[in-house]
C-alpha cells in the first residue's frame, strides 16, 4: 500500500478503476432489487451522509497533506539558515581549522542540495556520504573545543549541532506521513460512496461520462493529496531554493 501511496499517477488510475466499477456494482444490484418510495427517502439520506463524511475526511486529509508540505519546506530553510551560520561561526576557528570546516560544509551543503533533488536509487549513496560528512564536521569542531575550551570555541561547536540538527528535523518531517490506515479507510469510504451512488441511479442506461464523473472526482483528489503527501515522487516537491542560494553565495 506505501508503494501505491508513494505513486500519485498510479494511485489515480487504481482508485478511478476501483471506484468506476463500485459504481457499476451498484447498478448491478439495483437491477435485483427496486426500492419501495419510502425506503427510498431513507435511502437518499444515507447517500447524502456518506457523500457529506467522504468530503469532510477528503478536506482533513487534504489540510493534513498541506500542512506537512509546509513543515518540510520550514525544515529545508531552517537547514539551510544553520549551514549558513555555522560557515560564518567557523571563520572564528584558528585559520587552518576554519578552512578545513568550511570546506567540508560546503561539501555537505552541495550533498544536502542533492538529497532533495534525487529520487533515483542514488539516494542510499547520499545519504551515507551526508552521515560520513556530520562526523568529519563534528569531530573537527569538537577536536579544537577540547584543546582550547574556549566560549569562541564553544560557539562554533554550538553552532555545529544545530547543524546536525536541522538535518534530522528535515529527515523526521519527510518521514511523517499520512497513516496507510487513514489511507486505507479513506479509499473504503469512497468506494461505498460510489456503490451506494450506482445503486441510486433512477436509469441504469446513464451516458458512461456522467457515471465516470463522480469516480474522477474522488481519484483526483486521492491524487493531490498522495502527491502533495510524497516528498520525491510527486509533481509537487519541495525543492532546496534555499540551500542552493546558499550555495551560491559562499565562497569556492
Amino acid at each position: 500500500m506505501r508503494m501505491l501511496l508513494d505513486l500519485p499517477r498510479v494511485l489515480l488510475v487504481v482508485c478511478l478503476l476501483l471506484l468506476f466499477v463500485a459504481d457499476r456494482v451498484g447498478i448491478f444490484l439495483k437491477q435485483r432489487s427496486k426500492l419501495t418510495e419510502d425506503e427510498r427517502d431513507d435511502y437518499k439520506l444515507v447517500v447524502g451522509a456518506t457523500l457529506t463524511l467522504l468530503s469532510l475526511i477528503i478536506g482533513f486529509t487534504f489540510s493534513m497533506a498541506v500542512s506537512r508540505y509546509d513543515l518540510r519546506k520550514h525544515y529545508e530553510a531552517e537547514e539551510a539558515n544553520a549551514i549558513g551560520t555555522e560557515y560564518a561561526r567557523a571563520g572564528l576557528l584558528p585559520p587552518a581549522d576554519a578552512a578545513k570546516v568550511r570546506g567540508l560544509l560546503r561539501s555537505y551543503l552541495d550533498h544536502r542540495v542533492l538529497f532533495y533533488k534525487t529520487t533515483d536509487a542514488r539516494l542510499q549513496q547520499i545519504n551515507a556520504k551526508i552521515l560520513q560528512l556530520q562526523d568529519q564536521l563534528w569531530s573537527a569542531v569538537q577536536a579544537v573545543a577540547v584543546v582550547q575550551p574556549t566560549p569562541v570555541n564553544a560557539l562554533t561547536a554550538s553552532g555545529m549541532n544545530d547543524v546536525l540538527n536541522s538535518q534530522g528535523y528535515a529527515q523526521a518531517a519527510e518521514w511523517n506521513r499520512i497513516p496507510v490506515a487513514a489511507w486505507g479507510l479513506m479509499i473504503a469510504i469512497a468506494i461505498c460512496a460510489n456503490l451506494l451512488v450506482g445503486y441510486g441511479r433512477f436509469r441504469v442506461d446513464t451516458h458512461a461520462l456522467l457515471r465516470l464523473i463522480l469516480p474522477l472526482m474522488v481519484a483526483v483528489s486521492f491524487f493531490l493529496i498522495s502527491d502533495i503527501d510524497s516528498p520525491r515522487s510527486g509533481v509537487i516537491r519541495v525543492l532546496p531554493q534555499n540551500l542552493e542560494s546558499l550555495a551560491q553565495s559562499l565562497p569556492r
